[in-house]
């Protein structure tokens, strides 16, 4: 039977990432991820959430192709769900698809419902598990691309970012990823000419998240990249201004839906 979750990283593509979970319970909260991922429904039911579009019921045999830094949040609804996540560098990905085929596929969360996708998914995290060489993995996206883009969106929630706010915002957004105290949401708003409540409603139209969730998220995301470099918990905890390890695996666990050990491998 399939473990809660076991992760394996290419070898010979480290911005290449394949996960295979089980879970019965509410496990993730709203987050983002830094890379393009593919996910695959294998069997039971589950609830998506994304970006100010209510909720889309997934089942088995459908895909969700999610853009770097889209919001989301997709939780079993009821019974064990069996899934598989694909994740990998967004630039990289796209240089793969000829003509710029790749850019639909960017346009935001999609869910795709076509009969036969879920076997050049399951192909592909077979050759990452299996730990194949380069031109294999490329050989079995470009296939798997091929077949997405012969696919009609069932649900599409469309990326909507206002860039002059995205902008305006990116001090604070600085140094929400990178002080390693909790700035003050007062002067953070200050910072940019905002009062408090202008900027958690700034932020949640621009990112989908609160200040706090988005500093959150963006934690964790950097977690990942220290602890797939080899990082021990300890040190990416303190590296990146969490209290104790109880807070951090407690974070990181809402947001991977696994301890950081069991990500870490």
């Amino acid at each position: 039977m399939r473990r809660t979750a076991e992760f394996r990283r290419s070898t010979a593509l480290p911005h290449v990432e394949a996960r295979r979970s089980c879970q019965e319970n509410l496990c993730y909260r709203p987050h983002a991820h830094d890379s393009f991922s593919i996910g695959a429904i294998d069997a039971g039911t589950s609830v998506l959430r994304g970006p100010l579009d209510g909720a889309t019921r997934l089942e088995a045999g459908d895909l969700v192709v999610i853009p770097a830094g889209q919001v989301h949040a997709c939780n079993p609804e009821e019974g064990r769900w069996l899934y598989q996540m694909i994740h990998m560098d967004q630039d990289w990905a796209v240089s793969l698809v000829p003509g710029g085929e790749a850019s639909r596929l960017l346009d935001g969360i999609s869910v795709l419902r076509r009969p036969g996708l879920l076997s050049p998914m399951e192909t592909l995290s077979d050759a990452i598990f299996s730990d194949e060489g380069r031109g294999t993995i490329e050989a079995r996206l470009a296939v798997l691309f091929a077949e997405l883009d012969a696919a009609s969106p069932a649900y599409l929630a469309r990326s909507d970012v206002d860039p002059d706010l995205l902008a305006r915002l990116a001090p604070v957004m600085r140094r929400l990823r990178s002080d390693a105290s909790n700035p003050a949401l007062s002067e953070l708003a200050e910072s940019i000419g905002m009062t408090k409540y202008q900027l958690i409603r700034a932020m949640r139209r621009a990112t989908g998240l609160s200040p706090l969730a988005w500093r959150q998220n963006a934690r964790i995301q950097r977690a990942r990249h220290l602890l797939r470099g080899g990082r021990t918990i300890a040190e990416t905890a303190y590296a990146l201004g969490f209290t104790d390890q109880s807070h951090f695996h407690r974070v990181f666990r809402a947001h991977v839906a696994a301890s950081p050990g069991a990500y870490r491998g």
